[in-house]
């Protein structure tokens, strides 16, 4: 029993450690519409913020570093979804050459919200003076994985260091990749394999390819799979088709960068030999909607000449995810003969909606998708040329007859991962 005036000792539970979450991306990112791994970011910052844990955003410009607070962090949100608009750029911004107008916005507006900020030889000094020890870092964007930040994180703090890797794809198939982008994935997933202390990876398919690439170099941090979630599109009323474009005639859909992994000729090669034998008033319409990308000199020649564009097929980047929505909701099926992907969001979100997808046998599709597209190896055009047809002229126009798919959520991802931080 207590001695005399003592009492039962209580125990009182250890606060969780504030999270600092690197949110470089969306920031150098900020005059661009969100691709996936920006939509990754921006799930991050809505569910931390969320969240009571303590939590501060950590950024990367182009004078030097900037620490969010609360407030910070949910200022970036506002602006980055479209709540707010960013304000006018600072004599810094106005200074620094090569800072496109909305990105000048973005920094000057941050740096007013800023709870701190120093040059990059400063970091390590900032982040001591303003978080505790312990506090977790988190980078789910592929961005600012540098030898100085991670360094200075990991020396400042002595917390976790928690880094999501989308996709070994850079390492997997250079011959579709930028000069230099191959030199600089290497050398940040050797950095990312000496100095997190947790990888998360967005499918069991990531973390066999991680896997691979650090076992020869030594020790393989932990790894922890979460698939992505797919949200829930809301179509936007407002959606114009392009001149040229036939409401009578069916018409399929394929979405993203038009870079030379996502496959775009094979389609064009499909659309050629289709009207070479099919009546025009019976020729199914083709919608590529993506930004123009990178080495594809040859599918931007395509898309700029071919007698087919403005008749059959048809290019429309800049879209919205709304935008994108109510376009799916009028095809007949969503195609992606994709040579490789880090984890296909825009097939998951067209299944959600009820649309028919046919994709390329990827591995990655097989396991976020299962047995909901039609799977079609893109070295078998007849089958492509078949399936798409009987899309185009089926009596179910445009809707997957049977159960829904059922596309991971949210919810469930972060179910995962939080119970682990």
């Amino acid at each position: 029993m207590p001695g005399a005036g003592t009492r039962p000792g209580t125990t009182v539970a250890e606060p969780a450690p504030a999270r600092l979450l690197d949110l470089s991306r969306l920031v150098s990112r900020a005059d661009r519409l969100p691709t996936g791994i920006d939509r990754v970011e921006l799930a991050y910052l809505r569910e931390l913020l969320a969240e009571t844990v303590p939590l501060f955003g950590l950024v990367r410009t182009a004078w030097g570093y900037l620490l969010l607070d609360r407030n910070g962090c949910q200022a970036l949100l506002d602006r980055a979804t479209g709540q707010a608009s960013w304000g006018r750029p600072d004599l810094l911004s106005r200074l620094r050459r090569g800072l496109g107008p909305q990105r000048q916005r973005a920094e000057s507006d941050l740096r007013r919200v800023a709870v701190a900020r120093c040059l990059p030889s400063r970091l390590a000094s900032m982040l001591s003076r303003h978080l505790d020890r312990g506090t977790t870092y988190i980078n789910v964007g592929h961005a600012n994985l540098t030898e100085k930040t991670l360094f200075c994180v990991k020396q400042s703090l002595e917390g976790r260091i928690v880094v999501m890797v989308h996709d070994t794809i850079p390492l997997d198939y250079p011959h579709y990749q930028r000069p230099g982008t191959v030199e600089r994935f290497r050398a940040m997933l050797n950095r990312v394999q000496r100095y997190a202390t947790l990888i998360l990876c967005n499918s069991a398919c990531t973390r066999a390819d991680v896997t691979r690439h650090m076992t020869p170099r030594g020790t393989v941090p932990d790894m922890l799979v979460a698939w992505l979630g797919v949200e829930d599109l809301t179509p936007d009323p407002d959606v114009r088709l392009p001149p040229g474009f036939d409401e009578n005639r069916p018409c399929f859909i394929t979405i993203g960068t038009i870079e030379p992994r996502k496959n775009h000729m094979f389609l064009l090669d499909l659309w050629t030999d289709m009207v070479t034998e099919m009546r025009p008033e019976k020729m199914p319409q083709l919608l590529i909607c993506g930004a123009r990308g990178w080495n594809n000199a040859d599918v931007f020649a395509r898309l700029d000449s071919d007698p087919m564009m403005g008749l059959h097929v048809f290019e429309m980047p800049g879209l919205s995810d709304g935008q994108i929505a109510a376009l799916l909701l009028r095809m007949n099926g969503a195609l992606f003969p994709s040579h490789a992907e880090g984890f296909g969001l825009p097939p998951a979100e067209a299944l959600s909606l009820g649309v028919p997808v046919i994709c390329n046998s990827l591995d990655i599709y097989i396991e976020i998708l299962g047995h909901n597209p039609v799977y079609a190896s893109v070295r078998d055009s007849y089958l492509w040329r078949q399936e798409t047809e009987r899309l185009a002229h089926s009596q179910n126009t445009g809707q997957i007859t049977g159960k829904k798919f059922q596309p991971p959520t949210w919810r469930a991802h972060f179910n995962t991962v939080l119970s682990s931080l």
